[in-house]
């Protein structure tokens, strides 16, 4: 394993098609490329129509809409025959349920209830809803009343679900009362099994059943069998019931050779658990060291006092945040809470008043997802007793939850399975779209309140994961990414030029006031990391940018959120922003965006060079070997322009795809260099030595980037030296040779990075 390329595959019925046979007829190119392995999104049968695959409805088959088995055997043989890879993303944690009938086992759980051979596969709250399944799926309670009997269904609309043998006869309403579940309206707040987050469409499984594992895995069985796939990235592994039980029964399955990594959420503060039976995690944690690298500390103080003109106090934000987990835990998430609470009286035989309220004050303080891991043994003590000081009067339901979860049970998992889901959303679904300081740190893994990464903190995360996880993924972009690479590269200069950004903004602001100021300088931001350069507001520019304005402003849920649209103060963003797009402020941007292209360009580019070389298995999203301009979901899911790709890795003009060509290349050329080498910070002396971050792998390679280049405008990098290691050194990217200390000035003459291999012996 050398390195990942990800595709995003879709059948045809999800707007357009990325196949099986698509990807099969790239492989010439990808290879050309230099990629090791294809790392595909989902592949076992979703809904029909998914753009994504993580709402898988038959684990046991290969999606026929992307080709099938035999499509999938095909790409296998095809891809091996070149020398190239497989790993596959896999869904354990939850299936789709939004469409009943294309789920067999969900269908049979709701026709037959308990007696459902499939009914211990499903994380369900019988007690919720009296030994019926609740599915919150109605507008309202009273649309029970439309449900009408058709054949062996009950239909309202597009939803149909099954009826129980032997009920249905009557009105739709009175076979629906006979039914092992009860719908019911969505806004109620009842859901009858545990979810992915809050989403009702996706159900929990519970595969600490090992039953539920062996059924659900026996198809990724067979792919190892056969030699279809190498590898595999699980995802969400932290929702599910134990994930170090599970991921060693993976382990077990899959076999030693096989490369496993997990979408670990992990705080700044947080380590990846060393016990666990993994290459690593997807990267989220190197992606924000990466990008975290090229913010200019020095531009907090101003971006701070910008946020501020909108009534934010921002150093108010970690308690703001603890107060969002305490409302999506006792609101977004209360039915998981009330079946907490449920399972604490039952363990301990008491209740308590306070019992709910101790339980989320608790989850506020949390700072992980899940706390359960065997390195994060002191976690929940500590935060047990903070809860307590801060909250004295919750000291006895705090107590009653302890004896609770005492003996790592029942309660213990939902503890942790709820905390997970109340971090997410928390923080990731909402504080990152209300946090407008500099939107680029608001990153899945990252943290807003940390302003960049120094150097030293860089160099030694770095050493450290080619000690300890020397084979996890580094990423820049992702499928759930809030934003791609290059966008956050674009919006990170800003922090070197905070003062003239501020005054742009004034401008506009005076020119067109945004309807809220602290949405319209989250939006700002946004609208210029996508602002193309030529200036042209295309079609395709104006209804992205609308679709993203309407679903941040949501997801923050200050003025509007999804369950209750403001639809005046929607409208309002969305007249603004057509404002912002056809008036006199273009122009300018177009301008601001220009002046910048330099210095956005010299980030883009060492960040890309960064994740492709510095310890671990770099992955390259689709379509990032170019620069792209991708917003959040499903924006970051449209379809890549491969011609465009070839032509450019043909010519190399273009100097992001000269960066990853010659990177990967190199990997390929020089594998143990890159899986086993060591890491060693190479430093930088004279008056612009902060401006050089640059390392060596193993003895035969070294690696250079620039940054903060806007301060380097006016001084240049004078005496500035790096300390190459002595011998010979060629450049991969302009073909120079340097021989031991080099000036910067020599070094970055051709492009503000540098790719060395040793040339002589």
């Amino acid at each position: 394993m050398l390195s990942t390329y990800r595709l995003q595959l879709r059948g045809p019925d999800s707007g357009f098609a990325f196949t099986f046979a698509d990807a099969e007829r790239l492989l010439d190119y990808f290879y050309d490329l230099g990629v090791s392995h294809l790392y595909l999104s989902p592949v076992m049968t979703a809904v029909r129509g998914s753009a994504h695959g993580y709402d898988v409805v038959d684990p046991t088959t290969v999606s026929a809409e992307l080709g099938g088995a035999q499509g999938l055997a095909r790409l296998s043989a095809a891809a091996h025959a070149r020398g190239i890879g497989l790993v596959v993303d896999i869904v354990p944690n939850h299936v789709g349920v939004a469409r009943p009938e294309q789920n067999r086992w969900w269908w049979d759980v709701l026709k037959h209830g308990r007696s459902s051979p499939y009914s211990v596969f499903f994380d369900i709250d019988w007690e919720l809803g009296g030994g019926r399944i609740v599915l919150p799926v109605l507008g309202s309670d009273g649309d029970v009343a439309d449900l009408a009997v058709d054949g062996e269904r009950l239909r309202l609309g597009d939803l149909v679900f099954p009826i129980a043998p032997g009920t249905g006869t009557g009105t739709g309403a009175q076979v629906h009362d006979r039914q092992h579940y009860r719908l019911v309206g969505w806004r109620n707040g009842s859901c009858g099994y545990r979810r992915f987050f809050s989403i009702t469409s996706l159900a929990g499984l519970r595969q600490e059943d090992r039953t539920v594992f062996d059924a659900w895995h026996a198809e990724l069985s067979r792919w190892f069998h056969d030699g279809l796939v190498d590898g595999v990235r699980v995802d969400h592994p932290d929702g599910l019931s134990d994930p170090c039980g599970y991921l060693e029964w993976l382990r077990a399955l899959v076999g030693a050779d096989a490369w496993i990594v997990v979408e670990k959420i992990l705080a700044v503060d947080e380590s990846l658990e060393p016990t666990l039976p993994v290459a690593g995690s997807t990267g989220y944690d190197v992606l924000r060291e990466i990008g975290g690298l090229f913010i200019d500390p020095d531009g907090e103080p101003a971006l701070t006092e910008l946020v501020e003109t909108a009534g934010v106090d921002y150093r108010a934000m970690p308690t703001l945040l603890a107060e969002q987990k305490e409302i999506t835990a006792a609101e977004t998430l209360g039915s998981e809470l009330a079946r907490l609470r449920r399972c604490v009286v039952s363990a301990t035989g008491v209740d308590h008043p306070l019992l709910s309220e101790a339980i989320v004050a608790l989850l506020g303080r949390l700072g992980v997802y899940r706390s359960d891991y065997p390195g994060l043994v002191s976690t929940l003590s500590v935060t047990l007793a903070e809860t307590q000081s801060a909250k004295p009067q919750l000291g006895e339901p705090l107590a009653l939850l302890a004896a609770a979860i005492a003996d790592d049970g029942q309660c213990s998992t939902r503890l942790q399975q709820l905390c997970g889901a109340v971090t997410a959303k928390a923080a990731e679904d909402c504080l990152f779209y209300r946090d407008a300081r500099l939107v680029s740190l608001n990153e899945v893994g990252g943290d807003p309140q940390r302003f960049g990464v120094g150097a030293a903190e860089f160099h030694h995360r770095a050493a450290t994961r080619a000690r300890c996880w020397p084979h996890t993924m580094t990423t820049l972009s992702t499928h759930d990414t809030k934003r791609g690479e290059d966008v956050r590269a674009r919006i990170g200069v800003l922090s070197q030029v905070p003062s003239l950004w501020a005054e742009f903004v004034a401008r506009w602001e005076a020119v067109v006031p945004s309807p809220d100021l602290a949405t319209g300088l989250f939006l700002w931001q946004n609208i210029f990391g996508v602002w193309l350069v030529d200036g042209r507001v295309n079609t395709a520019l104006r209804e992205r940018l609308h679709a993203y304005a309407e679903k941040a402003v949501r997801e923050a849920a200050r003025l509007t959120s999804w369950h209750d649209p403001d639809s005046e103060f929607e409208n309002a963003v969305h007249r603004w922003l057509d404002d912002v797009l056809d008036g006199p402020i273009a122009k300018q941007l177009t301008e601001f965006v220009s002046e910048l292209a330099p210095h956005v360009e010299s980030d883009m580019l060492g960040q890309k060079l960064l994740a492709l070389t510095v310890p671990g298995i770099p992955d390259v999203y689709q379509g990032t070997e170019l620069p792209e301009d991708s917003l959040v979901d499903p924006d970051n899911r449209r379809a890549v322009d491969y011609t465009a790709r070839r032509e450019a890795l043909t010519s190399l003009r273009h100097p992001k795809m000269r960066v990853v060509a010659a990177a990967l290349r190199m990997r390929r050329a020089r594998p143990d260099t890159f899986r086993h080498g060591r890491y060693q910070p190479v430093p930088a002396s004279g008056s612009a030595a902060e401006h050089v971050v640059a390392f060596a792998r193993g003895h035969d390679v070294v690696v250079a980037v620039s940054r903060w280049t806007v301060r380097l405008r006016d001084s240049g990098w004078r005496d500035t030296v790096v300390a190459i290691p002595p011998g010979s050194w060629a450049d991969a990217l302009s073909g120079a040779v340097h021989s031991g200390p080099t000036p910067a000035a020599e070094l970055f003459a051709t492009l503000p990075v540098a790719l060395l291999e040793r040339v002589d012996d």
